[in-house]
């Protein structure tokens, strides 16, 4: 199943997005800018596209797993949010992670991955409590962080 999404190309000399392979959920989304990022220093890149996300669905934009793993560069808001309403350019908040080592990004290079998706569109109904409501009885109650155990070297 496929959904057209409407893109502008706001840098005509960069590619628009693209797959790596056949079936793969993300798109790659290129900088649209030169920048060198100093250990733990974080930029808001320009990506020179902006899409159209449809209505009940979202955009997310993902670190690309290799830059993550092999030099330490993700994305601060991981995964960014595009909402349906949004129409600007796509910015990317990189992060460079490695302790030691500045990351230098050019422009055209592949820096994250868009995914799009559907989204359920909730209605906030207020409730004086879960009790009262019938919907307190779970097994893993308002346990949260830490509540499903630790790690096994920990």
């Amino acid at each position: 199943m496929s959904t057209s999404l409407a893109i502008v190309r706001l840098d005509p000399e960069l590619p628009l997005p693209t797959r790596a392979h056949q079936g793969d959920a993300g798109v790659d989304l290129y900088s649209a800018e030169d920048l060198k990022l100093e250990p733990g220093r974080r930029a808001l890149v320009r990506t020179g596209v902006a899409v159209a996300i449809p209505f009940g669905m979202v955009g997310l934009v993902h670190p690309r797993s290799g830059l993550a793993s092999r030099v330490g560069l993700s994305i601060v808001n991981s995964p960014g949010t595009i909402d349906a309403g949004y129409r600007g350019e796509i910015k990317v908040a990189l992060i460079n992670l490695d302790p030691t080592e500045p990351i230098v990004v050019h422009r055209g290079d592949r820096i994250a991955q868009l995914l799009v998706q559907r989204v359920e569109l909730v209605e906030l109904v207020e409730v004086s409590s879960f009790d009262e409501a019938g919907l307190a009885d779970t097994s893993r109650g308002d346990g949260g962080h830490g509540s499903s155990g630790g790690h096994a070297s920990l």
